[in-house]
């Protein structure tokens, strides 16, 4: 089950992948489509959220547009 773990109440748009970068901001990059040239696009910061990122953890963009997290299912 997910948790919640920042507010962050990002409005998506189409055509983006949303993530949760390595300083623990919301970024997001244009989507490569079809073999067209310039596959995808440099990423661009949405949200400083500044999140302390554990291990063992999935971190995402919830549905709200929200920080969420998720325990890694792992052997």
């Amino acid at each position: 089950m997910a948790q919640e773990i920042a507010k962050a109440g990002v409005k998506r748009a189409a055509g983006y992948l949303y993530y949760i970068d390595k300083q623990g901001d919301v970024s997001r990059a244009k989507m490569a489509r079809g073999g067209k040239k310039g596959k995808g696009g440099k990423p661009e910061k949405v949200a400083k959220v500044g999140v302390k990122k554990e291990k063992g953890y999935l971190y995402f963009l919830d549905k709200k547009g929200n920080v969420s997290r998720a325990k890694m299912a792992r052997r």
